[in-house]
């Protein structure tokens, strides 16, 4: 069974969204881009706010 971690390898920052990407097994840098985009149609604050909220939920790989 997976489970959804943060990532030691493949992290900009925390590596929420390489953990996402290894959970889906799906291009990091595709859910990167999407990820941006969607937190600049939806006015910033919500992207960022739920980032955090991963980054402080999720626990190291």
């Amino acid at each position: 069974m997976k489970k959804l971690t943060r990532s030691r390898n493949d992290r900009m920052v925390a590596g929420v969204i390489g953990g996402l990407g290894e959970y889906f097994n799906v291009d990091a840098n595709l859910i990167r881009v999407l990820w941006v985009i969607i937190t600049v149609f939806t006015g910033f604050i919500p992207g960022i706010v739920a980032y955090l909220l991963l980054w402080l939920i999720l626990p190291q790989e």
